[in-house]
């Protein structure tokens, strides 16, 4: 397990091809920075679901860019899953927030979803590696498996 920054950054097209290809990157990171079979279960289900967001919603059939980074530190992984779309916009054709972003929040530790300040929306989502031991403090105290779901906006 690391403990200290380990990272990962790569741009995708946004384009279905792309999602099986961050998936398998991103999962490959996670098991190298210490999560358990599960856990890679649950980033592998997160990044799809969020570069597939991306790819369907953020550039409306525009070519665009899908970045993805990864960080491995104090036995924490932390993957942010960015685009410059056009953002959480309302959308009549598409009511509500869909399945998958339910799907993230309850498979990751934390998750906030808002827009970049250069345009475009970010998700961020931590995962606490399991073998790390639990430190003592706020931040830990009542905090369950997808309690925070950070939304500003809606429609994707």
């Amino acid at each position: 397990m690391q403990s200290v920054g380990q990272s990962l950054n790569q741009t995708y097209a946004a384009e279905p091809l792309s999602v099986g290809r961050a998936r398998a990157a991103i999962s490959e990171f996670a098991e190298a920075a210490g999560a358990t079979r599960c856990q890679v279960d649950d980033v592998r289900l997160a990044i799809s679901e969020a570069v597939t967001n991306s790819v369907r919603h953020a550039y409306r059939g525009q070519p665009g860019s899908i970045y993805v980074s990864a960080v491995a530190a104090c036995d924490e992984l932390w993957i942010l899953i960015a685009d410059d779309g056009c953002g959480l916009e309302p959308r009549s054709d598409r009511p509500g927030l869909g399945l998958g972003l339910g799907l993230i929040a309850q498979v990751s530790d934390d998750l906030v979803i808002g827009p970049r300040a250069s345009g475009g929306t970010e998700l961020r989502m931590s995962f606490r590696l399991v073998g790390a031991k639990r430190r003592a403090g706020p931040q830990s105290i009542g905090r369950r498996r997808g309690d925070r779901l950070g939304l500003r906006g809606s429609g994707r």
